[in-house]
């Protein structure tokens, strides 16, 4: 389960799509002066681009997951050592983070541009679970419930490729499309999994985390506006990103042995200068 997009964001991706399909030769529009006429029809330009981003994921759990015991050593922070545990529930929530990125943009045709976004993006899931033990309190039996956060950071190095279409300029502004295909390398998927603990007094290293794969593909769609100035084309584009590949790396924990398939989303507002 995913944190919902807000309803804001959802409402000005349908304008942008609107926007880019509405006839652009009106004539209740009053034209102005034209700002870099001949900017649309250069063979390529580059630029870069800023943007804001929140990452989460979105997964598939084992067939009646909440019914499935497990045992005490599955879940490394278990208060009792001969209990076994249950996933009651999992969710995923996104926290608030950034990508920087180079545009290279090559002219296709009259509406149509190829761009390639080589971007670095940081990011954090949070992952919330509900688990539930049985421990003994005297001759009955206790049910705890026990809520336990754990954060994946990622540092993705990441190669989109879209296909853009623009719309016909009305005086300054350009409303577009985007679609595409973006590869990922996640620099920091393992880091921040493992915990030093004592077994029978010899210090061991053990995985207290979920734990992700390091490459993903993924498709990405977007809308967004072009602003033409007296000296550089300016942009408002949002996107979201859905990975292809599951990256779950399994291991033998509560904490993934719940889960089936899971998958990269990303929700990404950006700036662009070019």
């Amino acid at each position: 389960m995913t944190k919902k997009i807000s309803k804001n964001i959802i409402l000005w991706a349908c304008f942008c799509l609107l926007a880019c399909l509405l006839p652009q030769n009106t004539t209740a529009q009053r034209r102005v002066l034209m700002n870099l006429p001949k900017y649309d029809y250069e063979p390529y330009h580059f630029g870069f681009i800023l943007g804001y981003n929140e990452m989460m994921y979105s997964f598939e759990f084992v067939d009646s997951y909440q019914t499935i015991a497990h045992k005490p050593s599955e879940w490394p922070d278990n208060p009792s050592t001969d209990a076994n545990v249950y996933a009651y529930d999992i969710i995923s929530n996104s926290t608030p983070g950034f990508t920087v990125g180079i545009i290279g943009n090559l002219r296709l045709g009259k509406y149509f541009d190829l761009r390639l976004i080589p971007s670095l993006s940081f990011g954090e899931r949070k992952m919330e679970y509900t688990l539930r033990t049985a421990l003994p309190d005297g001759e009955d039996t206790i049910w705890k419930t026990f809520n336990v956060n754990k954060s994946i950071h990622s540092t993705f190095v990441e190669i989109p490729l879209h296909v853009k279409y623009r719309s016909k300029r009305l005086n300054n502004i350009a409303a577009y499309l985007i679609a595409g295909a973006n590869y990922k390398i996640d620099l920091a998927s393992q880091k921040k999994s493992e915990i030093e603990v004592n077994i029978n007094g010899i210090p061991t290293t053990i995985v207290d985390n979920i734990r992700v794969r390091k490459t993903d593909l993924a498709m990405e769609f977007g809308a967004g506006f072009d602003f033409y100035t007296g000296y550089i084309k300016f942009g408002i584009e949002i996107k979201m990103s859905y990975g292809l590949l599951n990256i779950l790396n399994p291991e033998n924990i509560i904490y993934s042995s719940s889960i089936d398939r899971l998958h990269n989303k990303t929700f990404q507002l950006s700036f662009t200068f070019e």
